[in-house]
């Protein structure tokens, strides 16, 4: 019996999913920890957990006190 995927990378893959798509494009402020949390009805630590992953990936970055942007594939963070 196939096991549910972790809420966590279900919502890193579905973001993952919209900036490959286009529908979300270098630059594009994501939504707070805590708004996507309530979107996706988790536990802010899963949402937390969620945008780690995102940022291994270097899908995203983060700029402290601003908040997290899809990051920019020509220009890569150091």
């Amino acid at each position: 019996m196939p096991t549910a995927e972790a809420p966590y990378r279900r919502i890193a893959n579905d973001i993952a999913a919209k900036i490959k798509s286009g529908e979300l494009k270098p630059g594009d402020k994501l939504p707070s920890t805590r708004e996507l949390a309530e979107t996706y009805e988790v536990h802010m630590n899963t949402a937390s957990r969620a945008l780690s992953l995102l940022h291994d990936r270097d899908l995203i970055t983060g700029q402290p006190g601003r908040g997290t942007y899809v990051a920019d594939p020509t220009h890569p963070t150091p």
